[in-house]
């Protein structure tokens, strides 16, 4: 519990970093860019980080929640993933998850980041905060949109390797719908995920 509440100090100040941030058309967002190495000396404590598959301690722990909330939100907005790396191992079971497995980003420091392209005409905002219980995120602009998004997963499946151990595989997609019609507008594949999973498939709660 203690890496749980360090978690919160560490989001706490990644998020000032980043909070009601403007991207302006044609700008690109940055993570690393903005919020810099979280070391000790910043005040960042440590947490929970997975590394080749295991759950471990580290200086600045948890921001990957940040990271799979940045993602999560872009892909239900006008703005261009431009850089974002899946987790390549699936560590917990779908017993409390909410959103598609694969349908984050992890971070590391400095190279694996999460970048969005305005490649729009209009500027976004983007704007983080935390509850007592919950990350909270939202993107705003100025205008309102005339467009919904959907996001779902397809063509999941788990395959039990030769080597004894299982890894799960799915594409995340996304549909776009006219707001005042509701007419489908597009139906595209945005990533496709690829994980060996770290513990037994079809675990129940």
């Amino acid at each position: 519990m203690q890496l749980q509440e360090n978690k919160i100090v560490n989001l706490k100040l990644a998020i000032s970093h980043i909070n009601r941030i403007v991207i302006q058309p044609g700008e690109v967002f940055s993570f690393w860019r903005l919020v810099g190495e979280p070391t000790a000396r910043k005040g960042y404590l440590p947490g929970l980080i997975l590394h080749q598959g295991k759950i471990e301690e580290g200086v600045g722990g948890g921001l990957c929640q940040l990271g799979n909330l940045i993602y999560w939100m872009a892909i239900h907005s006008p703005l261009t993933v431009k850089e974002r790396y899946r987790h390549g191992y699936d560590v917990f079971p779908d017993v409390s998850r909410s959103i598609p497995f694969g349908a984050g980003a992890t971070l590391s420091y400095n190279y694996v980041d999460i970048q969005l392209k305005n490649n729009t005409d209009l500027p976004y905002q983007l704007c983080f905060w935390l509850t007592d219980e919950y990350l909270h995120g939202a993107i705003r602009c100025k205008e309102p949109l005339s467009v919904c998004y959907k996001v779902y997963e397809s063509e999941h499946q788990i395959v039990h390797q030769n080597w004894g151990g299982y890894t799960r595989h799915n594409r995340i997609n996304r549909q776009i719908f006219d707001l005042k019609t509701d007419k489908l507008l597009s139906d595209e594949s945005l990533v496709e995920n690829h994980a060996i999973m770290m513990y037994e498939p079809f675990l129940t709660s």
